[in-house]
């Protein structure tokens, strides 16, 4: 999974399978992996998020199931069993732990917002998928500021073998697919399902510490508690390996459990 950024724009993607990579700032819309090698930069200022708009209002459910569907990609990261499809519940929060070398992250996963990306994402916590993965990316630029986790070889590109389509916010803009490029505000708090395109979402999600720009193209599915952004604030504040803006975070978090 890639995280892009630019001047005019900050994208956040990543995909499923063989090909997922994490965090870079490189020039919007790209998904080339990021250099993870050490470089130390000069602290950039706070970017004017008032120049970008809020997340849209998440659109309500009119059933109380769904059915999704998981297409088989390339070899799994590990294995794991694809996640059910049918009667997948839209209502309604679930909440998981992950306990991590750093510290617990705790986290509020709303089916309303995206009902297969939590039914994936509690899928694999259930087969034991995210034990021992790393979360191998930390970005620490101005209006980019994430930690990236989901893939069990802590390459970026690993995946569960399998990908599911986007939900919100890219849903919301059904009718104007357009307005759908233009970035927004994902806030401090936000959980968020990394990628590199329409359709391609896995294993691999983002944790918010600080308000980030992106398109609204990376599915919500939750949010994190006020320990977890705790937790976090503490990675974060020990910046990124060889002390760049991007890469694996200096003081290393691996997963131990998602309960």
């Amino acid at each position: 999974m890639v995280i892009a950024a630019s001047a005019a724009a900050l994208l956040l993607a990543g995909c499923s399978g063989s090909t997922e990579t994490a965090a870079t700032p490189t020039p919007a819309g790209s998904t080339t992996a990021a250099s993870t090698s050490a470089t130390t930069t000069t602290p950039r200022p706070p970017l004017n998020l008032s120049r970008f708009g809020a997340l849209p209002p998440v659109p309500q459910p009119t059933t109380d199931t769904v059915s999704c569907a998981y297409p088989a990609e390339s070899p799994a990261a590990k294995e794991v069993a694809p996640p059910p499809t049918e009667n997948i519940d839209v209502f309604g929060t679930v909440d998981v732990t992950l306990s991590t070398t750093q510290g617990d992250i705790g986290m509020t996963l709303d089916r309303t917002e995206a009902p297969c990306a939590v039914n994936s994402v509690v899928s694999l916590a259930q087969q034991g998928y995210f034990d021992g993965a790393p979360c191998h990316r930390l970005t620490t630029s101005p209006g980019l500021e994430v930690l990236q986790c989901g893939d069990p070889s802590g390459s970026g590109r690993g995946g569960p073998g399998y990908s599911f389509a986007n939900e919100y916010p890219t849903t919301a803009f059904a009718d104007d697919p357009a307005q759908a490029q233009n970035p927004v505000v994902y806030p401090r708090g936000t959980l968020a399902m990394a990628n590199a395109g329409p359709d391609t979402n896995g294993s691999q999600f983002f944790l918010v510490y600080a308000d980030s720009v992106l398109p609204p193209q990376y599915t919500v599915f939750g949010t994190i508690s006020d320990a977890g952004l705790q937790t976090l604030d503490a990675i974060a504040a020990g910046g990124v390996s060889g002390g760049a803006e991007d890469g694996a975070p200096a003081n290393p978090v691996v997963i131990t459990s998602a309960t």
